[in-house]
């Protein structure tokens, strides 16, 4: 919203009006320019929301329910939503002719998105020269790890070696819990540790493969 007068777009609402009519939805405001103090009124006409079928993802279980959005919205990947049982991020859209990257919401089938009300759980793998030992854990989405990291997991302490991310494979830097898959390690004979996970293990197994 610009101010008619100045052309400024720093504007302060008075007061608002929100009303349906048949298939639309309207927001009548009244508002004031902060930098000319012209006080006029504008209105935003959009479609009524529609329900859009969303899979959620949580861990190993996904949920499906739905969500209303306006359909002459564009939805995007990597986009926040708010559902019923609380903030999603989308991963993937379906259309009619396929999967998107973004799309109009009137043309959307299916929204896949994980969950962001729940810890991130990432894979955690031990290289013992050929046989490795792996677990899942459960940590705060924005807890960092970064590589060179050394962490103590039950009876092991471990330096960390690589980050694989959702995209990418780091062998410097660091990363969020958010987006990370799996982080690969290696015993060291150290004492002292830059941090204990053993209370965030999950799952614990035994793999033949490490990269």
């Amino acid at each position: 919203m610009e101010c008619p007068i100045c052309g400024s777009d720093n504007i302060t609402v008075l007061k608002s009006k929100e009303t349906s009519a048949k298939s639309k939805h309207i927001n009548d405001y009244l508002l004031r320019c902060n930098e000319c103090e012209h006080v006029f009124k504008d209105r935003v006409t959009q479609k009524n929301p529609i329900s859009c079928r969303l899979i959620v993802s949580e861990n190993e279980n996904s949920k499906k329910t739905s969500i209303n959005l306006y359909p002459d919205e564009v939805l995007k990947c990597g986009e926040v939503l708010l559902a019923d049982d609380g903030q999603v991020k989308v991963n993937s859209i379906e259309t009619r002719e396929g999967r998107r990257d973004s799309a109009l919401v009137s043309d959307i089938k299916t929204i896949w998105a994980t969950s962001l009300e729940i810890p991130a759980r990432i894979g955690l793998s031990i290289d013992f020269g050929g046989k490795v030992k792996s677990y899942k854990l459960d940590l705060n989405r924005d807890f960092e790890i970064n590589t060179n990291d050394i962490i103590r997991i039950e009876d092991y302490t471990l330096k960390v070696h690589i980050i694989k991310t959702g995209s990418k494979k780091l062998s410097t830097g660091s990363a969020r819990a958010d987006v990370i898959k799996r982080v690969y390690t290696k015993p060291i004979d150290l004492k002292t540790y830059d941090y204990n996970l053993t209370d965030n293990i999950v799952q614990i197994n035994f793999k033949d493969d490490y990269y």
